[in-house]
């Protein structure tokens, strides 16, 4: 593979980049950088009053102290950032632990974004608030976390608890190959202070010296505010050490002790302590008991409990070496692999710059009812099945799974495990086919779950789902197909709904992966002119009672039976041809079509109250076949038909006088009815909305609905 991606990585302000004393998050980023594919693209910017840097790739930003005092030190550490960012047009910006930082320069650079956490999201500005939070989201199109502790913080007071921009790459190291001859020494490595129980070291180690006077202690750290803690004669305070000599003290020390009393995001000391066979023994603060599994884990975070657990280990020399060697052998989070977890995530956002198909061309699995327990009465009005016929007249393979036929048939055969056999085909299915794309819609046997393990398969794949039912608050069923949708929003890259987004809560919530979708028209299922034909009746109107249902339910009424009873008031002579009320069943499949083509006119009522942008998929069935059209004026298509394609009413009263003008003026009917069909066919058949599709969700411009 080619690899041409240019990356800047920015470190918080005053991050020190330098081998005596580098921060976390200097250690993070040198350490991967050195196993990256990217390392001789990666350009890591940060601002540091110290030289002898850690690596040859560093740019310092020089802040001028002066006008620091007077304005904020981060603008100006932010506005030197922008300016180098754009100069040189890199594809990736990586930024780190700045939330504060990520709006202004999102706003004005040209490149995805991957966002690193390495502490509690909750503690920072620019991700302290739910909405800031959500903002972040909708800003970058990854964020990492450097600990599942650190993720759970982020997603707090969410409405969800992952998302699919979510990522967990850990500190990581390289593993020894054998223990180092060990001294009897006890270390402590981190800041000496009061949040990373210092204090409980030293008052611990200072009676264990006592009692065993030919072990020793050390300490590596600082502290601009150290507290004078009383230091036994045998504890060495070697301050400040580059992290190579500090490994190596790891590696000759018997016992390290990371008794933080603050949440650590993860716990770095840990892990370099326990894969350098260090007996590590920890609090259970924060993520600390992410970092490794084989260590001693304190109960009861004091002095005395600390130094019980010491005793233990010197006076139990089996089971200090048990520790010692199973933390070197089984070291958590390895450099080498977590590395390709960060070139894979991101390789990610650009799937069509880096695309390992042929000629960008996809293998697309399609998850939607196909009707197959219905005989396939609904194959004229389904979105999925028009889909799968764009996709492949765009030249990409598609596999069709029909969810509900799947459980309904092993449903027949187990009454226990129907569902779990679905998700081991799904899932056996995605990693045998690979597919580069997964759409579903309205498929209820697909759940998170088997959304991650297929992620889990090929974190390239790009999933996308739909959804046709009504969503305004206006609706009765709003809150049933709104959970629908939301409960899937964390997992897929995009969602696509009938509905206007912008007529939903959606549009509150700052999704920016939510886009509208027209029913499209297909040409091997639209395919009459009624314009061209002679029907016998003047004006169709036909209501679904459920897919899956299919006829009458008795007593079942909604505002548009109570409509259609008054307008036929209206049109007494106008020869109607009404279905699904009034005893009369719905029709589908080939009847659907023989009384269609049967009329000359069509009425396009949808359920609720009329909405922006919101139609049944009946309007594709209508339109693309050939009839003249009538929809409320408070639909707002005219966005897209003017009147010489599609007729405006604005009340019942309008409604009823425009079927008697068009029914006694065949001569402009047809007309309207053959322009409508024409402009629908145009903007919206199922070869350009498939590429709609297909665009979006692999994040490229289509306009096509503007």
């Amino acid at each position: 593979m080619k690899i041409n991606m240019k990356i800047a990585t920015i470190l918080p302000y005053k991050e020190n980049y330098t081998n005596i004393g580098p921060g976390a998050v200097s250690l993070w980023v040198n350490d991967f950088l050195k196993y990256s594919k990217f390392k001789n693209k990666i350009t890591i910017f940060g601002n540091t009053n110290n030289k002898n840097y850690l690596s040859k790739n560093y740019k310092n930003i020089k802040i001028d102290k002066i006008n620091s005092r007077i304005f904020s030190s981060t603008n100006e550490y932010t506005n030197k950032l922008i300016n180098h960012l754009n100069k040189e047009k890199y594809d990736l910006v990586e930024l780190h632990n700045r939330p504060i930082m990520l709006n202004k320069i999102k706003n004005k650079i040209n490149s995805k974004i991957i966002f690193y956490f390495h502490n509690d999201p909750l503690t920072m500005k620019g991700s302290k608030t739910v909405n800031e939070r959500l903002l972040l989201l909708k800003n970058v199109d990854k964020v990492v976390f450097i600990s599942e502790w650190v993720k759970k913080k982020f997603f707090e007071n969410l409405d969800f608890k992952s998302h699919i921009k979510a990522e967990i790459i850990y500190h990581s190291i390289n593993p020894l190959k054998k223990l180092n001859k060990k001294k009897k020494q006890i270390i402590f490595v981190g800041k000496l202070n009061y949040a990373k129980g210092y204090d409980l070291f030293c008052d611990a180690v200072n009676e264990v010296l006592d009692q065993y006077p030919d072990w020793t202690a050390c300490s590596i750290g600082d502290e601009k505010r150290f507290l004078d803690y009383r230091i036994h004669t045998n504890h060495l305070n070697l301050a400040l050490l580059p992290n190579k000599i500090t490994l190596k003290r790891f590696e000759e020390s018997e016992i390290a002790i990371v008794p933080s009393r603050w949440d650590e995001p993860f716990g770095r000391t840990a892990l370099e302590a326990s894969s350098r066979g260090c007996a590590t023994i920890i609090s259970k603060n924060g993520g600390l008991t992410e970092a490794t599994d084989h260590a001693i884990v304190l109960k009861k975070l004091d002095a005395n409990n600390l130094k019980t657990e010491i005793v233990k280990l010197i006076k139990n020399n089996k089971l200090r070496k048990k520790f010692q060697i199973n933390g070197l052998k089984n070291v958590k989070h390895k450099l080498n692999i977590n590395s390709k977890k960060i070139d894979f995530m991101r390789l990610s956002i650009f799937p069509f710059s880096y695309f390992n198909t042929n000629n960008k061309k996809l293998r697309i699995l399609n998850i939607y009812n196909l009707g197959r327990k219905l005989n396939h009465r609904i194959y004229n009005l389904s979105m999925g099945k028009k889909f799968t016929n764009g996709f492949i007249r765009n030249e990409h393979d598609v596999l069709e799974i029909s969810d509900r036929d799947f459980v309904k048939q092993n449903r027949l055969l187990s009454s226990f495990d129907f569902k779990d056999k679905f998700h081991g085909y799904l899932v056996k299915t995605a990693k045998n086919y690979n597919p580069d794309f997964i759409i579903f819609g309205h498929t209820d046997n697909v759940n998170e779950e088997i959304l991650n393990d297929i992620r889990n398969i090929n974190n390239r794949v790009v999933i996308s789902q739909w959804n046709e039912d009504p969503l305004m608050d206006n609706f009765n069923g709003f809150n049933d197909n709104i959970n629908k949708v939301k409960k899937f929003l964390p997992y897929v890259d995009n969602t696509y709904l009938t509905t206007d987004p912008n007529q939903t809560i959606f549009k509150s919530k700052n999704y920016n992966n939510i886009n509208f979708l027209i029913t499209p028209v297909d040409k091997g299922i639209e395919c009459f002119n009624v314009f061209n034909l002679k029907p016998k009746n003047d004006f169709f109107y036909a209501i679904s009672h459920g897919v899956n249902r299919g006829y009458l339910k008795k007593g079942k009424v909604d505002s548009r039976v109570f409509f259609i009873n008054k307008l036929r008031n209206k049109i007494k002579d106008i020869k109607y041809d009404f279905y699904g009320f009034d005893k009369k069943e719905p029709i589908w499949g080939n009847e659907f079509y023989r009384a269609l083509t049967n009329s000359k006119m069509a009425l396009n009522l949808s359920r609720g109250t009329p909405t922006k942008h919101y139609s049944s998929n009946r309007i594709a069935s209508l339109m693309g076949n050939g009839l003249l059209t009538f929809i409320d004026y408070k639909v707002c298509m005219d966005s897209f038909f003017d009147k010489n394609e599609i007729i405006f009413y604005k009340n019942i009263d309008d409604l009823a006088d425009k079927i008697k003008y068009y029914s006694s003026n065949d001569k402009i009917r047809i007309k309207i009815a053959k322009n409508g069909k024409k402009k629908y066919f145009q903007r919206f058949n199922e070869v350009k909305t498939t590429k709609y599709i297909v665009d979006t969700s692999f994040g490229k411009n289509n306009n096509l609905y503007s």
